[in-house]
């Protein structure tokens, strides 16, 4: 089921390496804005939010349209790793705000060695 927005976070990202990638996978990467502490672009038409250390080293990296390459933000966190080389964490399914604080703990670990499910206390 594809989701409706896409959300990865990524260790030790670099922005110029998101921005060639996003170019790569969605088409041209616009000029960063910064707004507060976030900075928003367009990739290919879809607007995009990066927030440096959102939780400790992890950026947060919010495509916010069902338009992308990938339907869930697993497929969307391996390719991230394939392509930068980085360790990127995402959500096991869809987020839900009512879920219990144990579901909301559980988070998938994309590296090269692979994906797999690991308890993230992000709050």
């Amino acid at each position: 089921m594809r989701q409706p927005d896409i959300e990865i976070y990524l260790k030790d990202a670099e922005l110029d390496a998101i921005s060639a990638w996003l170019t790569a996978a969605l088409g041209d990467c616009g000029e960063w804005q910064p707004r507060g502490q976030t900075f928003k672009t367009q990739a290919g038409g879809i607007p995009v939010t990066w927030l440096p250390k959102a939780v400790g080293k992890w950026h947060s990296l919010l495509l916010e349209s069902d338009a992308t390459p990938w339907a869930t933000d697993r497929d969307c966190a391996e390719a991230a790793c394939a392509a930068l080389g980085v360790e990127v964490r995402c959500a096991i399914g869809g987020w839900d705000e009512d879920e219990s604080d144990e579901a909301a703990d559980r988070w998938l670990r994309v590296t090269s060695e692979g994906v797999s499910e690991i308890t993230w206390r992000t709050a």
